[in-house]
């Protein structure tokens, strides 16, 4: 077993040096030097020698694996022509139409196709016929994406015109557990409602797009996120379950073993459901062979499976906070748990509170890093939310599973098993928004001090881990010191922003989200982006937090665009705000409405600017302008204008040269120092008569991957030319610039 966990291991290493260390160019030389580090292994004692020569060979098939599937799956996209594609799942709805994962003859792994709403009325296994579009699913729009290619898609098709949809074979068992899955959640939305249903839909099926935004937002603050994803946890409920119901340990595992595949298909295979039922599955198929199994080895081999049939899952962030948790829990929850029992008898609610803790803490202590990294936040809270709310999880699924299969026979039975797990989703729903509103229950990467203090409290542990002293005071010292320099970190993380004039202009991709400070009072001037994997409301609340802005003074919408206001609802529930500034106009995609219904839900004051504005901001002025035209939104937008002392900064929105003119006639605007570029780089915005007349020495371009050009080559030597310093968060990621009273240079 070992010797299988050495190889398994040095594969998986293989791998993940190819995906994220070595060029496509330098991953066969890689591979050789592997192999030629085993054959050196030889001259090392016998001890060694085995497992370094298994190491390197196997580092070798790793690297030598990725280059071989890389060059199979990035070919070249095909050109626009004629195709069959057989739908490989239920079409989801999307902005523009639908889209859903097919399957293409010729083409290795899954396509995601685009079209119209038609695709919402087809059924997996039928097919369609029609003129395509294809794009390299791992770059768009010069931007890297690993989200489709660690799931297996490595095209992205568009369909150009009309579709014929065929029948295929969209009645055969192949089918069968995307259709129950289906099944299930008709039944879910007949047993539940509301956040209920939209819970339920995820931890049973892996569709979590019922979920509300603010069920989910609740969640994620109070460390909770993970409940909602399909993962290791679900599964465990799953053969909890199966143990309840079949005794004989034989029995639960020929039974387990295909229910476990079979679930796996049915949430969507995701690298955390593979990983979970790979685990879960050794120990089974080792009671059939009458062989011990270990979790290490179970673990290195369930990777080892996944990265050979994608090595691209390595970069999937579910596979790595999974196996990161797993890792923990391995490693850290059995000494933790002997520590809390420590030997002597203990009532059940001691031992499950241990357990609680145990398996968090042990969970938490790979994943932290991961999760700083990839979502900019660390929730504190986490640990005292797992201890409450591990029970009511395995609650919700096992009584809501069993409800839903039970009302495939009997409706009313269902809904009699329905009851307990309806309430313990209102339970969780309870303590994951009573959690969220602890302050500092959770922490932001926008600190940029975190990340050293992330660093200094592993070195500390880890200090205390290999100290001689034996004893659990060390720990605890740790943890106070620990806490201490948290406390100072998140200090030093709102000093920073204690300038006379704060701004930052937030990386949302292609969108806009200003972020304006001065003396304690908070203004953020529009809230949105067109990137869909961009969260602005998320973002912005995040980096208001870090700031130590526990209330938004004023959230101004310069106009309703949805690269504006998509992220309004997200932060309305994150963050109180009291006044919302707009204009009156209703716009042409109806996004007033949500907003303002969203503003009415939180209690925010809503203010119609329909004449210049001039607000006490702190230590300076917010001037709001009203809109100067009526053809189209963007001429219908405000703009702000904030000062503070001598230094000023204006944002005009989407504002076009003939607006820009306008309001240069209608207001006497001061010399400015920043501007924040209009319409995100078009050539159509920041004319040269705005820049000649303001004179701005910095600006600012809020842009991302975008196919209109943004920003276009006019506009880059316009503001070169004026001696503008250019900004862009593409390039620059979020845009800080500070001034106090006395300077005249951000």
């Amino acid at each position: 077993m070992r010797r299988l966990a050495v190889f398994a291991g040095g594969f998986s290493l293989g791998v993940f040096l190819a995906q994220y260390w070595l060029r496509e160019g330098w991953i066969l030389l890689g591979a050789g030097t592997a192999l030629g580090m085993g054959f050196l292994a030889l001259l090392l004692p016998w001890e060694w020698r085995r497992r370094v020569v298994i190491l390197g060979a196997a580092m070798a098939l790793g690297l030598g694996w990725s280059w071989l599937y890389a060059r199979q799956v990035q070919r070249p996209a095909p050109a626009e022509n004629t195709k069959t594609a057989t739908l490989c799942e239920y079409a989801q709805k999307t902005d523009f139409g639908a889209r859903a994962a097919v399957r293409l003859s010729g083409v290795s792994g899954k396509v995601m196709l685009y079209a119209g709403e038609e695709l919402l009325s087809l059924e997996p296994g039928q097919t369609v016929t029609g003129q395509f579009r294809f794009q390299d699913a791992g770059r768009i729009r010069d931007e890297d994406v690993t989200t489709f290619t660690s799931k297996g898609v490595f095209l992205l098709a568009y369909s150009r015109g009309e579709l014929v949809v065929g029948e295929g074979t969209r009645g055969g068992l192949r089918w069968l557990p995307v259709r129950v899955g289906r099944a299930m959640v008709e039944r879910i939305q007949l047993l539940f409602s509301g956040d209920a249903a939209g819970f339920m839909t995820a931890i049973l099926t892996g569709d979590r797009g019922e979920v509300t935004e603010e069920a989910y937002t609740a969640l994620t603050e109070a460390g909770m996120s993970h409940i909602l994803a399909v993962s290791g946890m679900h599964c465990g409920f799953l053969m909890a379950l199966v143990g309840l119901l079949l005794p004989n340990r034989k029995l639960q595992a020929l039974l387990g073993i295909p229910l476990l595949a079979f679930y796996a298909s049915l949430t969507g295979a995701s690298p955390s459901v593979l990983r979970a039922c790979i685990m879960l599955s050794l120990p089974l198929l080792a009671i059939l062979v009458l062989r011990e199994s270990d979790g290490p080895t179970s673990l290195l081999t369930a990777l080892f499976l996944i990265l050979l049939v994608n090595p691209f899952a390595a970069a999937s962030v579910s596979l790595q906070l999974s196996f990161a948790a797993m890792a923990g829990i391995l490693w850290l929850t059995p000494k933790l748990y002997k520590w809390w029992i420590a030997g002597k008898k203990r009532g059940r609610a001691v031992r499950f509170l241990a357990v609680s803790f145990s398996v968090s803490m042990g969970a938490m202590v790979f994943t932290m890093p991961l999760t700083a990294y990839y979502f900019g936040a660390l929730a504190l809270i986490a640990p005292l939310s797992s201890a409450l709310c591990l029970w009511a999880a395995a609650w919700a699924f096992i009584f809501g599973l069993s409800s839903v299969f039970a009302s495939f026979f009997h409706l009313p039975l269902g809904a009699l098993l329905a009851l307990p797990a309806r309430l313990a989703v209102e339970y969780l729903l309870l303590v994951a928004r009573l959690l969220s509103k602890v302050p500092y229950h959770a922490v932001y990467t926008a600190n940029p001090y975190l990340k050293y203090w992330l660093v200094y409290v592993y070195i500390l542990f880890a200090a205390a881990y290999f100290a001689k002293k034996t004893g659990w005071r060390k720990y605890g010292l740790s943890l106070v010191l620990a806490v201490l320099t948290l406390a100072l970190t998140v200090r030093l993380g709102e000093a920073r922003y204690d300038n006379s004039l704060d701004v930052l202009v937030l990386d949302v991709g292609q969108g806009q989200s200003v972020v304006l400070a001065s003396g304690g009072t908070f203004a953020l001037v529009d809230c949105g982006s067109a990137n869909r994997w961009k969260h602005p409301g998320e973002t912005a609340a995040r980096q208001l937090a870090a700031m130590g802005c526990k209330r938004l003074d004023y959230l101004s919408l310069t106009h309703y665009d949805k690269d504006h206001v998509s992220g309004v609802t997200g932060l309305l529930e994150r963050l109180k705000v009291g006044t919302l500034l707009v204009p009156e106009e209703p716009d042409d995609a109806g996004l007033q409405r949500e907003v303002l219904s969203a503003a009415a839900e939180h209690g925010a004051a809503v203010r119609f600017v329909t004449r210049e504005e001039c607000l006490d901001f702190g230590k300076g002025t917010l001037t709001v302008f009203p809109p100067l035209g009526d053809s189209g939104d963007n001429e219908r937008g405000l703009t702000v204008l904030v000062s503070a002392g001598e230094n000023d900064l204006l944002i005009t929105g989407d504002m076009n040269a003939a607006m820009e003119a306008k309001l240069l006639e209608t207001y006497d605007l001061p010399d400015i120092e920043a501007l924040v570029a209009g319409h995100h780089g078009s050539k159509y915005a920041t004319s040269q008569a705005l820049l000649e007349t303001l004179r701005p020495e910095t600006a600012c371009i809020s842009v991302g991957a975008n196919s209109y050009g943004h920003p276009t080559e006019e506009t880059l030597l316009r503001l070169a030319r004026q001696g503008c310093d250019i900004r862009r968060t593409d390039l620059h990621g979020t845009i800080h610039l500070a001034w106090n009273q006395e300077d005249s240079h951000g």
